[in-house]
């Protein structure tokens, strides 16, 4: 058996192969097939593409002793991201800064410090250092350059099909796992959370650990934050939280991915929430009829608004829908990248909008002729 044959067995793609083998003397047609089935597979190999390391906050050193940093890469609500290179090995990597000056946001910081350095997985961006120094968190992380699942999926070079949502899904699954394995809850999944590892491959990770929380049995939890969008009712409610709460995410999550509609927003977060509390949605859209049966009950056992009775990531992985050997459909979902390519650019502009907002009640001066 040669070494294409191994990698591509061992990614469970026996039957895609064997049917290879009998159009390999048509060169074209084998070719095709090969860089297909390879994109399939590729995304189900769980070798680390990251060193794990053991990451323990260094207080009042100087980060930039040992990382170069360069230009910015983006800026959030509490932070700055920049790229950097770490000096001895030349390692390519992302620096997130924030600055803090109360006690509750060194606190913060502290924890999800804490939490994603026990998390090594895949599917997880991975913690690399952290620096508490002249009241600014430098923390180092992997570099992702693929850009946010959805704005992936929307390319004009990505053709969506109802394999490909199953493929993103079953990885976010496989993500949110091993999460809940380490008693962590994630409290924020989002599109916006989940991020391509290139801008040309299938692999994704998770990302942003700042609203998570570990979770403890002899302590009640409950919290009163997140999207309003895919936050679960639980949370809306102030009622307790649990592992479930992450699930009823993954359920919008899927449901956007599948259809390019959101199933609960409203026109602003007060009616979004009244939306989630009530819990009712429909597959009645002209998206969703190219769309499985097995697609929509996966999503359905999601978002039920009993926690008790939603999937575990666990069981939704022995879902039918994201078994390995279920044969889902490579028909392209047209309807739904356009109503998926109007979602992204609507939050596009609500994010723009937020940002000027934002940088007003900082006394910023905006040139609107710019923006």
């Amino acid at each position: 058996m040669g070494r294409w044959e191994r990698e591509v067995r061992s990614r469970s793609c026996v039957s895609d192969f064997s049917r290879l083998r009998k159009v390999a003397a048509n060169g074209n047609q084998f070719s095709m097939d090969v860089a297909r089935v390879w994109s399939l597979c590729k995304p189900r190999y769980l070798a680390p593409s990251f060193p794990f390391r053991e990451v323990q906050l260094k207080l009042d050193v100087d980060p930039k002793q040992q990382f170069e940093i360069l230009p910015e890469l983006g800026r959030g609500t509490f932070g700055t991201v920049f790229h950097c290179r770490e000096k001895a090995t030349g390692l390519e990597l992302a620096a997130k800064i924030i600055p803090y000056k109360k006690k509750k946001d060194r606190g913060d910081m502290v924890r999800e410090i804490d939490i994603m350095s026990c998390l090594h997985h895949p599917r997880l961006i991975q913690l690399y250092d952290a620096f508490d120094y002249e009241n600014k968190f430098y923390v180092i992380l992997e570099l992702i350059q693929g850009g946010e699942l959805f704005e992936r999926v929307i390319d004009d070079d990505f053709v969506l099909t109802e394999k490909a949502c199953a493929v993103f899904m079953r990885q976010i699954c496989e993500g949110m796992e091993y999460i809940h394995s380490r008693s962590i809850i994630h409290l924020d999944m989002k599109p916006e959370n989940i991020l391509c590892l290139t801008k040309t491959g299938n692999r994704i990770k998770i990302i942003d650990f700042g609203f998570a929380r570990r979770y403890d049995p002899g302590k009640k939890l409950q919290v009163m934050f997140g999207t309003a969008e895919f936050a679960a009712p639980e949370v809306l409610n102030f009622d307790e939280i649990y592992f479930y709460t992450d699930m009823w995410s993954l359920g919008v999550i899927c449901y956007v991915l599948l259809s390019g509609l959101s199933p609960f927003v409203g026109g602003d977060d007060q009616a979004t929430m009244t939306n989630v509390l009530q819990g009712a949605y429909t597959f009645d859209y002209k998206s969703f009829d190219a769309v499985s049966d097995s697609a929509k009950d996966f999503v359905r056992k999601l978002l039920v608004r009993d926690g008790e009775r939603r999937l575990t990531a666990r069981k939704a992985l022995r879902h039918p829908w994201l078994a390995e050997t279920t044969a889902q459909s490579t028909t392209e979902l047209s309807v739904t990248k356009t109503k998926l390519k109007r979602y992204v650019i609507k939050k596009r502009w609500i994010k723009a909008v937020n940002t000027i907002i934002a940088l007003r009640r900082m006394g910023a001066r905006i040139d609107y002729d710019l923006v």
